[in-house]
């Protein structure tokens, strides 16, 4: 059966996961804030959970893969780099495309460290570098699995793009 032409929508969403295993380490970044200094996330790059979601939130909105297609941790060129060059590299991909960023629902998943404290930085840097609305809510899995046993930490996040023509793509 021929698939129908359906008219181009101004607007789409991306839906972006992470997760990584968490070890005693020198600090741990989550949002771009350094949220534990005796936690790390076991990674390539700098392990942070929410920068990895949005970015696959981003590339799934436009349909341009995820985080491990453009970043793969097979490249020794992103050992240990800062996950906002992930972040602006995403957005500058939409920009490209003629899409911009509406905004981002971001969830992180941890039983440790308490990340309330760090609400508001976590916000204000992601707008920043968005330049969009983010909102940032933290949950835990009440004991169960590596997240709730504070084995690992997660991040879930949803976008949602605009293209600036403001109807086709």
């Amino acid at each position: 059966m021929a698939r129908r032409k359906q008219p181009e929508c101004p607007y789409r969403v991306g839906h972006g996961y992470d997760i990584h295993r968490l070890r005693a380490g020198r600090r741990l970044v989550v949002a771009g804030q350094v949220v534990s200094r005796k936690l790390a996330a076991v990674a390539h790059s700098d392990g942070d959970v929410a920068c990895h979601a949005i970015v696959d939130a981003l590339l799934g909105a436009i349909g341009q893969g995820d985080i491990g297609q453009h970043f793969p941790n097979s490249d020794p060129k992103w050992k240990g780099v800062s996950s906002d060059v992930f972040v602006k590299a995403a957005v500058s991909r939409l920009a490209g495309a003629g899409w911009r960023v509406a905004n981002v629902d971001l969830t992180i998943l941890a039983e440790r460290p308490r990340l309330g404290p760090f609400r508001d930085a976590m916000r204000r840097w992601l707008e920043a570098m968005l330049d969009c609305p983010v909102n940032v809510k933290f949950g835990t899995h009440e004991g169960c699995d590596a997240i709730g046993r504070g084995q690992a930490i997660a991040a879930h996040a949803v976008a949602l793009v605009m293209h600036e023509s403001g109807g086709t793509s």
